[in-house]
């Protein structure tokens, strides 16, 4: 991205970042990197742009919101269900709160908790959330391979 910005003179957009990231996953098909990345970002108008990945690059763009990793199929239902457009970066936090900590609460391999960025055109917020452990466990840790992120745009 960096040798782009002083080629072209101009920060790449995100979606030219979503298209160059899905070119490299897609070079990789037959020995795949295991990661399902997502790409969020505002373009120089401030209109929002999301989307998602899986493990060949295929590219996958929403509106509204994308989700990935291992608790996908959870998030999907609770997402759908709490989001609605317009709200505002507090409205819009506390809805990503819950959605994700309903998501890896029903999933053991997606960890104990998550990160969630709220990127507006003034700021990014980011905040990490810790969920509860397991009923009956005293050790208190996260697993230290797996860490999700829910990203979604104001």
């Amino acid at each position: 991205m960096k040798l782009f910005t002083l080629r072209e003179e101009r920060k790449m957009q995100p979606r030219m970042i979503g298209n160059m990231i899905s070119s490299m996953l897609y070079e990789k098909r037959f020995g795949p990197w295991f990661t399902e990345p997502v790409v969020a970002g505002l373009d120089d108008n401030h209109k929002p742009f999301v989307c998602a990945f899986d493990f060949i690059g295929c590219l996958s763009t929403a509106e509204d919101f994308v989700v990935s990793g291992t608790t996908s199929e959870q998030l999907f239902g609770v997402c759908e269900s709490f989001w609605r457009p317009g709200m505002n970066k507090d409205e819009l936090f506390e809805t990503l709160s819950q959605c994700l900590l309903s998501g890896v609460d029903r999933d053991c391999l997606a960890g104990w908790g998550g990160v969630v960025h709220v990127i507006t055109p003034d700021e990014i917020i980011t905040k990490k959330l810790k969920g509860r452990p397991a009923l009956g466990s005293s050790i208190h840790r996260s697993c230290p391979f797996l860490d999700l992120d829910l990203v979604h745009l104001e």
